[in-house]
């Protein structure tokens, strides 16, 4: 028990420190429960990620199939992650998986402007409206980049809390196709804040000011 905690803790500092983490499967086994665990973590974690099925060449074409249905039904979770079908033996498919993880790492530091998180959010909208609250429509008015690896995008408006999951993983995988992040989760994190544009109540006017006025517009008229 204390050699699985002593792992445990060691496979969580290895996933923290790193920028990509390559998830290694047996493709002899399929994604077996160990898989699923570290998979679990690796998302806890939003650390970018590149899906490798070790051994491929030994599988005939059924096999195969099965595995990659397999990897489909047991990680949906992990449906951003570039899976490549390897064997470690010869040496095939290595190159690829080698460029998939530059590119996921690319992609979990990219820079990405206000404006341009902004015009995809409105596009989203246009594309899909979010549900109503209460009578009213959530309104999202901008998004900017509140971090990076995993990117975190902050969208402000008004009543976003009310955002439903449904809505969030829709916007999540709208600015993860357009803005084209491949291997990385996105998190989208709502603001919610007054309206800037709201007509503000004026202060009280002074007694004395007030009479000072109303004098100074009668001597006009005279």
């Amino acid at each position: 028990e204390a050699l699985e905690k002593f792992s445990i803790v060691k496979t969580l500092q290895a996933i923290e420190a790193a920028n990509v983490v390559l998830l290694v499967l047996d493709a002899h086994q399929g994604v077996v429960d160990q898989d699923l665990h570290l998979a679990g973590l690796i998302i806890e974690s939003g650390r970018a990620v590149v899906i490798a099925v070790n051994k491929w060449d030994g599988l005939e074409k059924q096999e195969r199939e099965w595995v990659a249905t397999n990897i489909e039904r047991r990680l949906p979770f992990l449906s951003f992650a570039k899976t490549h079908f390897i064997s470690a033996l010869h040496g095939s498919g290595v190159g690829l998986l080698l460029k998939s993880v530059k590119t996921a790492y690319g992609s979990a530091l990219a820079k990405i402007p206000t404006p341009q998180l902004t015009r995809v959010l409105e596009e989203a909208v246009a594309d899909h409206q979010p549900p109503l609250v209460n009578g009213r429509r959530i309104k999202y008015r901008y998004a900017h980049l509140g971090g990076k690896n995993p990117p975190r995008i902050i969208i402000h408006g008004n009543q976003t809390e009310a955002t439903p999951n449904s809505y969030r993983r829709y916007l999540e995988n709208y600015f993860r196709t357009a803005l084209k992040l491949q291997g990385t989760p996105v998190m989208i994190e709502f603001k919610t804040s007054d309206n800037p544009f709201r007509e503000r109540k004026k202060p009280a006017e002074n007694p004395q000011e007030k009479r000072k006025r109303i004098i100074a517009s009668r001597v006009k008229k005279k």
